[in-house]
């Protein structure tokens, strides 16, 4: 064992924490470590490899393993020291001499069992999925029952394919993300199927993942038996009704090899309730204030381990007000402890406003049209440039754009004009590595590409093999499929050792 004292201790090397880290930097504060679990940094983006991250950020639209590396690269040249493959076992506060100080038992492969010491801790551990057996589904426990982000990493990560016939049940962004995924890399994805009379998803996610591949969406619907012993074979879809029930003579048989299961993600909080914080019913992470701390003294909480959020923009914004409250906090720790603020109240009702989002959001039918008397149609159709989701109106008449409204920037302009003339879309995969430490690095084409040339697009990439060392923005396919852009890497793969 090892004791080492230091002013800020971040759990979690992701989004949130490497922001948070850096926010501490940046309010004067250098003694930090940062404690990341994985064997590197960057959290759950490392396997997002779709576009859509980082407009609000760095005012371009990045795939998460660009997202994530921009950080990396600013927690690398500011210094800031880390420890990867190390797990946080315990955070016990203690007094001494009037402060309040926490002691975090870590184990890591390198450095053994450590026992560390903190003035301040920032918890940024994130989300995990909802497990299965939340869902009571009768049936066998076969093999090809994944949840939706274990098949994103076998997919994205690992180069595995989890299956070729798959139904997916839950229509949150994660689910919809990889019911284009799946397709892309030549699997049939039946179906969507959502309890809720709405999606979970961003509108922008329906569009391109589910509209863009014809992937029908059955709302108010669930799976209700799974079948096969060895292996799943099928899966039986019902109606339910407003109580969620299944509706008896409503339902279906859907021969499937993989279910995926996309029903939702909690706070990752084993080690908050642990340490005894005050936690919310509503949102399951932990009570804070208005400078996200917890009813710990010096303790913080940001990002997906507070609550989820949409937007990973959204989380390194809260994550850099973690760390400059922790920063005050640390100042003012020598001479006295800080007063705790009013924490909030846990049994706010948050869930009611996010049930009201989640309508606003999905209320309008993608791709409506209506008949002018003029002889002009206008479309009316939710914008994907953003999670944002304006609902913009175009006009047509005689084969010419008319007029345009809803939107709410020129880029929504932009893509209206472009959806009902000539759809474009950023394609995202991945292609093998040979003599990397990696089996896979992540692409995207370097512009959106005609929609009709996605599949050539991957048909080019299908069977490509790169040779490692490949940084981000190397050209993996230069003119892909014709289109007039390149395909380029996303993230970085070193040489094997």
């Amino acid at each position: 064992m090892t004791d080492r004292v230091y002013d800020a201790i971040i759990v979690g090397g992701g989004p949130a924490g490497l922001a948070a880290a850096l926010s501490l930097k940046e309010n004067g504060i250098d003694d930090i470590l940062i404690l990341e679990r994985d064997k590197e940094l960057g959290g759950i983006l490392n396997q997002c490899i779709h576009n859509g991250f980082g407009l609000h950020t760095f005012h371009e639209e990045l795939t998460g393993p660009e997202y994530a590396q921009r950080y990396i690269d600013m927690t690398l040249e500011a210094g800031i020291p880390y420890q990867l493959n190390t797990m946080v076992m315990n955070i016990r506060p203690y007094e001494d001499r009037g402060c309040v100080w926490k002691e975090i038992t870590a184990m890591s492969s390198e450095y053994g069992m450590q026992v560390l010491h903190a003035r301040s801790v920032i918890l940024s551990m994130g989300c995990r999925e909802k497990p299965r057996g939340a869902l009571n589904i009768p049936g066998y426990r076969p093999a090809g029952i994944y949840s939706a982000g274990t098949a994103q990493k076998f997919v994205n990560i690992d180069g595995y394919m989890p299956g070729r016939e798959v139904v997916i049940l839950g229509s949150g962004d994660i689910g919809l993300i990889m019911a284009r995924r799946m397709t892309l890399e030549g699997a049939k994805v039946k179906l969507v199927a959502e309890i809720m009379p709405y999606s979970g998803g961003l509108k922008r996610n329906i569009v391109q993942c589910l509209d863009d591949f014809h992937i029908p969406l059955l709302l108010s619907h669930t799976v209700t038996k799974i079948f096969g012993e060895k292996r799943v074979e099928a899966v039986e879809i019902a109606k339910v009704d407003e109580n969620l029930k299944p509706v008896p003579g409503t339902e279906e048989i859907v021969k499937c090899d993989t279910l995926l299961l996309s029903v939702g993600l909690i706070p990752e909080n084993e080690l908050s309730r642990n340490m005894g914080l005050d936690m919310s019913k509503a949102t399951r992470g932990a009570v804070v204030d208005d400078s996200l701390q917890t009813s710990c003294p010096g303790v913080f909480a940001c990002g997906n381990v507070l609550h989820v959020h949409d937007l990973v923009d959204n989380v390194s914004k809260e994550a850099v007000n973690a760390g400059k409250h922790a920063a005050a906090y640390i100042r003012a720790f020598s001479s006295q402890t800080p007063a705790l603020k009013n924490a909030v109240d846990p049994d706010t009702p948050l869930m009611q406003k996010f049930a009201a989002r989640n309508a606003t959001r999905n209320g309008v039918n993608p791709n409506d049209v209506t008949k002018n008397p003029d002889g002009s149609m206008t479309y009316t159709l939710p914008c994907i440039n953003c999670p944002a989701g304006c609902i913009v109106n175009v006009t047509v008449k005689d084969e010419e754009v008319v007029s345009v409204s809803g939107n709410t920037c020129e880029r929504g302009e932009t893509y209206a004009r472009n959806e009902v003339t000539a759809p474009v879309r950023i394609v995202t995969s991945n292609v093998n590595v040979n003599g990397g430490d990696k089996a896979v690095v992540s692409v995207k084409t370097a512009e959106a590409i005609p929609k009709d040339k996605i599949f050539a697009c991957v048909n080019a990439m299908r069977d490509l093999s790169v040779q490692a060392p490949v940084t981000i923005g190397d050209v993996i396919i230069p003119n892909v499929a014709d289109t007039g852009t390149d395909l380029i890497a996303t993230a970085c793969v070193a040489l094997s050792e």
